[in-house]
């Protein structure tokens, strides 16, 4: 039997603050606006320097922390590396700051720079036709589909610095070292494609960035573009994976919330709650509907403006998984909207 989730800190650090959670490592955090309202960032001590993981947004309040963690906890000392564990923007938004006024190498893998590059240069005044398209094809509500269509999306460079050519690459099964330690590298993928994840080999600590989170579930999100995404296989199979180098004594250092322990357990509470998702959404569409209607069987909660957005493209998500394992079909409406329903063959 696993252990249950233990939690070592009650409470995390305060801004511009650091807690020491090994020697030579620290775990601070960066403020985010919205719902989940921070992200956790780390400091590992080498004799050239620290390396950052993680970083949160490019923001002035973001900038003024760092300076008051850099000059306070970190000592004055250079940052050396900063890795990146997906692309994010609460993640990545500071790694060009620091390549470029810190002189610091920038770590992580090849799909999170290619798609942070990419990003960077897709700046949009107005949500582009196949956005608007995706929009209807999941059911979005008129009054919200209206509204959307004329602001200026969220573009990612409004909080992600300009970040400059150049990276060192990690894939899977490569042992790095920082922090006076070796770390194996393992790969995620669903909440963020080539997600990595860091595994020490000299003491009990796993940097889990969001494919380990305790008590929150990472969003699994279809968007324009690739519409026709499986996140939720892409998780699944990730979390399988994974699993079996999870032991009780890992300290997980993950992106949000606290660090933990209890690894195997929570790894089969993040696989159960997804199959327990697909379940309730497959029991709901016995008749057919839209991927926003599916909203009260997938998260049984009332989902508002805030979270809308992020509810819409974990249905798809969820909607996708079953389609491709054959377990649902789907019809386009007169609007664009699929209509999705369980198959003849699923019983």
């Amino acid at each position: 039997m696993s252990a249950p989730l233990t939690f070592p800190w009650d409470m995390p650090p305060e801004e511009g603050e650091a807690t020491e959670i090994g020697e030579g490592a620290l775990w601070m955090r960066l403020p985010l606006p919205m719902a989940l309202d921070h992200v956790n960032v780390y400091a590992f001590w080498d004799e050239d320097g620290w390396t950052i993981v993680d970083t949160g947004f490019d923001t002035r309040r973001s900038r003024k922390i760092w300076e008051k963690l850099l000059a306070g906890p970190l000592g004055g000392q250079p940052v050396a590396r900063v890795i990146v564990t997906h692309h994010h923007p609460d993640h990545v938004g500071l790694a060009g700051w620091f390549q470029r006024d810190h002189g610091a190498t920038l770590i992580t893998t090849r799909t999170a720079w290619l798609f942070a590059r990419m990003l960077l240069l897709d700046e949009q005044m107005i949500p582009v036709d196949e956005t608007l398209a995706y929009w209807r094809s999941a059911g979005m509500h008129a009054e919200i589909f209206e509204d959307r269509k004329r602001q200026r999306p969220f573009n990612y460079v409004d909080i992600v610095a300009d970040m400059p050519l150049g990276f060192r690459r990690v894939k899977e099964g490569d042992v790095i070292r920082f922090g006076g330690r070796d770390w194996d590298v393992r790969i995620g993928n669903g909440h963020a494609p080539e997600h990595a994840t860091f595994w020490s080999r000299d003491c009990r600590l796993v940097l889990g960035g969001d494919q380990l989170l305790a008590t929150i579930s990472p969003n699994l999100g279809v968007y324009a573009t690739e519409p026709e995404a499986d996140p939720v296989g892409d998780w699944l199979e990730s979390c399988e994976r994974l699993a079996p180098f999870a032991e009780d004594s890992h300290l997980v250092l993950p992106g949000h919330k606290l660090p933990y322990r209890g690894l195997p357990t929570r790894m089969r509470q993040l696989i159960d709650n997804h199959h327990s998702a697909l379940a309730r959404v497959l029991d709901f569409l016995e008749t057919p509907h839209t991927a926003v209607d599916c909203f009260p069987a997938l998260y049984r909660r009332k989902i508002g403006a805030g979270e809308y957005g992020l509810a819409l493209v974990e249905a798809m998500g969820h909607l996708n998984h079953l389609f491709q394992t054959g377990a649902l079909t789907r019809t386009r409406r007169a609007d664009g909207a699929w209509l999705w329903q369980r198959s003849d063959t699923h019983g």
